[in-house]
């Protein structure tokens, strides 16, 4: 545990930097996207190339935003299901809990 709280003190914990695993289903559909937009770059006159670079940027915001804010809560999930655990008095019968 110390060393987490270490990792997370000097920032050495990022969760939004993953590494992408060569032959994943992710990188296929990364290639893809990348290949479309290549593709698609190619076919556009300059206002239409700015017009496309503006919606892939408004894009990978909204997915930055999706992604923290779905990290934000599953993290508050775990500490809800967390504190449920420690509930001593959860109605086990078991345990004699009301």
């Amino acid at each position: 545990m110390r060393k987490t709280l270490e990792d997370f003190y000097y920032g050495n914990i990022t969760p939004n930097a993953q590494d992408m695993a060569p032959h994943s289903e992710l990188r296929r559909a990364t290639d893809r996207v990348t290949r479309f937009e290549t593709q698609l770059t190619e076919q556009l006159d300059a206002t239409g190339q700015s017009i496309l670079a503006k919606l892939i940027e408004s894009q990978q915001e909204i997915d930055s935003i999706t992604a923290m804010e779905n990290f934000i809560l599953g993290f508050r999930l775990g500490m809800r299901m967390m504190a449920e655990c420690m509930d001593d008095n959860d109605g086990d019968i078991r345990t004699g809990g009301e």
